[in-house]
């Protein structure tokens, strides 16, 4: 625990000094990060200075930055003391959305997810998977979040680096491991984009295998290889192209239409009548990366037109600054949204 917090301010200065003593020098070293990494990141943030005396940081910037720098800093502090790690992040999501998380938005409690829906009462959401605990890094994600257990189902639609896709698998294997439900279902349309990639090499799995990859990806992130493996063997998970779904009922699972955009209007209403007793589903897409023929309608966009006023069905919206990739993904995604 923080033992001390000293304020100063000159009368003829604008400049804030914030100093904060830690009295553990091996959770400092953590909290500071390699060479200093994660104080430097807050300081390029914020715009403060950050000196390290000892076991203090000494925080000295403009009122407002200098505070909320502290505030960072203790947060993450509190994170080691807990006997969590900071990695970049965690210190990302901290600047993003402030020590506590910001309150949420939107989406309404659904009657049989009211356990699930505890872990927003306090400040942090943590979604809990075999691997890795997975954090919302920003507000729009943490309403996403929200929406993904409340609702039966949900929409994700923003741009590529949004979290869309991961955070809604996070939250399948979750309910998945907490028996919420029997199944997770992974689907995407097999459309290439931009480039016709002729005929492929292999069986069926072969074949459609490199359309779904993100989706294994995501999957190999919460849980170990060998496990993924076996419950992809014993069919309790399964990842599939969306022209496989037709004529499915797809009840105690969480399922998930991913690059929804470059579904039809007549695959996506197929996709979204398969929802069965007992099931959440998912749909997310990017509607400035559509890979179908010109001329054919998206069915990400019917969709938005045709159930935004249905109720306990959630839309989320992501914008360039929800982007947790590379900082340059945002910039570059706000570069071709100002040129249209």
């Amino acid at each position: 625990m923080v033992t001390n917090v000293l304020t100063s301010q000159s009368e003829n200065s604008d400049i804030l000094e914030t100093v904060v003593e830690f009295p553990d020098n091996f959770l400092l070293i953590d909290l500071c990060g390699e060479y200093d990494r994660n104080l430097a990141e807050i300081e390029k943030k914020l715009g403060v200075q950050i000196l390290r005396r000892g076991n203090q940081l000494a925080v000295i910037g403009e009122p407002e930055q200098a505070k909320e720098a502290r505030d960072v800093l203790l947060a993450l502090y509190q994170r080691l003391e807990e006997g969590r790690t900071v990695e970049h992040g965690d210190v990302d999501r901290e600047l993003r959305m402030g020590a506590g998380g910001s309150a949420d938005r939107g989406a309404g409690d659904d009657e049989g997810g009211e356990d699930q829906l505890e872990m927003f009462k306090g400040g942090r959401v943590e979604i809990k998977t075999r691997k890795k605990p997975v954090e919302p890094r920003t507000d729009a994600q943490k309403a996403y979040v929200r929406a993904l257990f409340a609702n039966e189902l949900a929409f994700g639609i923003g741009p590529a680096g949004t979290g869309k896709t991961y955070l809604a698998v996070a939250v399948g294997v979750s309910m998945f491991i907490e028996g919420h439900v029997d199944r997770i279902i992974l689907s995407r349309p097999a459309v290439e984009a931009g480039e016709k990639l002729g005929y492929l090499p292999g069986d069926m799995k072969d074949k459609v295998d490199p359309y779904m990859q993100p989706l294994y990806d995501a999957l190999n992130d919460f849980f170990p290889a060998k496990q993924v493996a076996k419950l992809i063997e014993e069919k309790r998970i399964e990842i599939a192209p969306l022209a496989f779904m037709r004529g499915r009922t797809l009840a105690n699972a969480f399922v998930v239409l991913d690059e929804a955009q470059n579904a039809t209007s007549m695959q996506m209403k197929m996709f979204l009548t398969r929802l069965g007793e007992g099931s959440r589903m998912v749909i997310t897409g990017d509607r400035s990366q559509i890979d179908l023929p010109r001329g054919v309608t998206s069915g990400l966009h019917d969709a938005e037109r045709l159930l935004k006023d249905i109720p306990k069905i959630a839309f989320n919206y992501f914008t360039s600054k929800d982007v947790v990739r590379h900082p340059l993904v945002a910039a570059i995604i706000e570069a071709y949204d100002a040129d249209v």
